[in-house]
């Protein structure tokens, strides 16, 4: 079944270790390069949108995982605001929170922070005064949670319209701080209700309870002028009990809102032109839950409260509660209000909308047509966690919802008011928020094809063209992505599904460069699917290690039967040789331990133990040379960069971390690879190329791009000469080429 490789070739494998030739690796200058994204449009959660009150056209996004974009209207596009952050900011891409300065539209400010748990970074409040082009920071003594329970609440951050230099922030677990010098300074306010630091304002995430805090931060502009800080403030506790609090002494002291509806909590409010609020509520403050809800709207010049909740539970749900993401009213006519559902199972999430004050609504988007021509495989894509809506203050006929993969916006709300069809837009241009989990460059077909969370994968025919999906089998994650070294045009791909159906597997082969899927036969015994696969040369065996698995598995028929790897520790990373089908090399970050197979994935062999003495477990990379037969390099974290070639061993100069490796296409066709590696050279952390085997290396990223924070799965291309792709946790996929 196995081809069993000549004594003479395995026994140079496992040779033994040679020491690299130390780390005076030399610096070198090169061209610069051009970076874009690799076109997908969309794909994650954007959590809030924000216009600006007075200038058209102004308007800012935050999300999750990945940063925060400005609008471009006279593009059609958005401009990211954060890829000038780096690794050691990676835990401050997902954005709490947005807020603008009324009187000067040039002013922006940014809440950032990504988790609270114990790995989660500190947060930090950006302020620009140049629209997002450059940022100032002031550090937080606290952890936010940009991608936490709650993160399409808000605003939680807010600027006084009357004083730019008053600030209010609500925290999750830190109740109300205050700035005076517009963001540069921060202090508690002393005086706010400890509701907002009580158990009852957390919320159950994935598995625990969190703390969801402060949900909005609203300032009343009637009740200061201009240069006169505003007196009346409200603030939105994400509570079930007594939620919504205000202050009639600028922030100094704070009291309950008579009269307010108990038993849900509050997660947006927004202010008419009649000077009334409107406030929506869900049981949970989403996204992950939410099982009831309701619009209220208050009236301070009397203290009114009044329920204008478009549907009541019972019109649709068929047994399934759902609760309110966002309300949202035309700046210019406080009889127009949108509203969307949150978590509503059946017959699905809307907008509604009414132009009579809230006495009748008409849902939205049932009989309108959308737009999907710059993200076609948005198709099968449902509007779902509308965590915010917004109405243009400036165009009524554009009404803009977020969902947890992109923004949609209308053209002619005003024409569905008079019972035309609604026209809607995935206004996505240059809004790239996809976590990339594997990436493949073959030597023929598509240059790049990809794996990426919640969306599954592309075959990349276009770069900067949105492209369709993977047909035949769908995961939701496509985790792990391997093609044959020799007939590239077979791949084979592991992933997950979100809700897991019965007997389905969770691994796919193709036969034509990655553009349509059959599932294999079985999944390997133990595990739960997904994890890390790769294809032998021949593309006839492939070795399965599951998640959460005992063993590695092998198959020689795609999974119609499993025989059990010997030889191989549970964790390590294994990779098939790209021109010999009987070698395969396997990795254990963990102890810095290589292994070889010479007789086809079978059983490995213990090549050298313990590369190098420092080492952290980090996910370890195995890229073999694409043209000559047991050759490997190894991104090793502390480690180093590791080559490994018939006899020899050794770690490549001058690679202090190596965190990602590529190969690509070199000048000459016989030369060396060129080498693309993120990770730290000569004490600096980011990414590099070599075209002589690293001795010399030269850093192509610069302080001004770094996408974000995390970049991974570096992969060259094996055609063009310089052609470098990478992904990132939040930022999308990237693409270099030499200018």
């Amino acid at each position: 079944m196995h081809k069993l490789r000549p004594a003479a070739v395995l026994l140079a494998l496992l040779i033994g270790l040679a020491e690299g030739l130390g780390a005076g690796a030399m610096a070198a200058d090169g061209p610069e390069y051009r970076w874009r994204n690799v076109a997908i449009g969309g794909g994650g959660f954007v959590t809030g949108l924000v216009f600006h009150p007075s200038e058209p056209g102004l308007m800012y996004a935050r999300t999750d995982i990945g940063g925060a974009y400005r609008w471009l209207p006279e593009e059609h596009r958005w401009r990211p605001l954060m890829d000038w952050m780096g690794y050691d900011d990676h835990g401050r891409f997902g954005v709490e929170s947005l807020a603008l300065d009324p009187s000067d539209p040039s002013r922006v400010y940014l809440a950032v922070g990504t988790y609270l748990h114990e790995r989660g970074q500190d947060g930090a409040i950006l302020r620009s005064s140049d629209r997002g082009a450059t940022f100032e920071r002031t550090a937080l003594p606290f952890k936010l949670g940009g991608n936490e329970q709650g993160r399409g609440n808000g605003e939680r951050l807010a600027v006084d319209p009357n004083d730019g230099r008053v600030l209010l922030f609500g925290t999750r677990a830190r109740g109300l701080w205050r700035s005076d010098d517009a963001g540069a300074s921060w202090k508690e306010v002393s005086g706010f209700p400890a509701v907002a630091k009580s158990r009852s304002a957390w919320a159950m995430g994935s598995r625990e309870l969190r703390p969801v805090g402060i949900a909005f931060v609203v300032f009343d502009p009637d009740s200061g002028a201009r240069g006169s800080a505003s007196r009346t403030i409200y603030a939105g506790v994400s509570t079930n009990d007594t939620s919504l609090y205000h202050s009639h002494d600028g922030g100094a002291s704070w009291h309950a809102v008579p009269g307010q509806p108990a038993g849900l909590r509050p997660s947006h409010m927004v202010r008419d032109a009649r000077g009334r609020w409107l406030l929506s509520y869900g049981d949970e403050p989403g996204p992950n839950n939410m099982a009831d809800g309701a619009v209220w709207r208050f009236d301070p010049a009397d203290g009114g409260w009044e329920e204008i909740t478009p549907a009541p539970q019972s019109s649709s749900t068929s047994g399934q509660g759902f609760g309110w993401g966002a309300v949202a009213v035309d700046a210019n006519d406080a009889d127009v209000i949108v509203a969307s559902t949150f978590r509503r199972h059946q017959p699905h999430d809307d907008i509604y909308r009414s132009i009579d004050g809230g006495r009748t609504w008409k849902e939205m988007l049932p009989g309108s047509s959308f737009d999907r021509s710059n993200a076609p495989w948005t198709e099968d894509a449902k509007p779902h966690w509308m965590a915010d809506i917004e109405i243009d203050p400036h165009d009524s006929d554009r009404v803009w919802f977020v969902t947890g993969y992109g923004v949609w916006a209308s053209r002619n709300a005003r024409a569905f008011d008079r019972g035309e069809s609604l026209q809607w837009r995935f206004e996505q241009d240059g809004f790239e928020e996809t976590v990339p989990l594997a990436l493949a460059s073959p030597p023929q077909g598509a240059h790049l094809v990809s794996g990426i969370g919640d969306i599954d994968g592309f075959v990349h025919d276009s770069l900067d063209v949105s492209q369709q999906r993977f047909a035949g089998v769908r995961f939701s994650n496509t985790e792990s992505l391997a093609f044959a070294g020799q007939v590239p045009q077979v791949m084979v791909r592991t992933g997950y599904f979100h809700n897991h159906p019965d007997g389905a597997v969770r691994g796919a082969w193709s036969n034509d460069g990655g553009r349509t899927w059959t599932a294999f036969a079985n999944e390997p015994p133990d595990g739960d699917g997904a994890g890390h696969i790769t294809l032998a040369a021949d593309g006839k065996r492939a070795i399965w290690k599951p998640r959460n698995g005992e063993r590695h598995w092998l198959t020689a028929d795609m999974g119609g039967r499993w025989q059990a790897v010997q030889g191989l520790p549970k964790d390590a990373v294994v990779e098939a040789d790209k021109v010999d089908e009987g070698i395969y090399y396997g990795f254990d970050a963990a102890s810095g331990t290589l292994y070889v197979s010479g007789n086809g994935g079978v059983s490995f062999q213990q090549v050298q133990a313990a590369v190098g003495e420092v080492g952290d477990g980090h996910r370890a990379e195995i890229r073999p040379h694409p043209q000559r037969a047991a050759e490997a390099w190894i991104a090793a974290a502390w480690r180093g960069l590791l080559h490994l070639s018939p006899g020899r061993l050794a770690r490549v100069p001058g690679v202090d971390n190596a965190m990602s490796v590529g190969l690509g296409r070199p000048a000459k066709d016989g030369d060396p690879p060129v080498l693309f590696v993120f990770g730290e050279v000569g004490g600096v952390r980011g990414l590099y190329r070599s075209d002589d085997s690293g001795r010399r290396w030269r850093r192509i990223d610069h302080d001004a791009q770094r996408f974000g924070g995390i970049v991974r799965h570096v992969t060259g291309d094996p055609r063009l000469h310089g052609r470098v792709y990478f992904g990132t946790e939040g930022r999308g996929i990237w693409y270099g080429d030499p200018q």
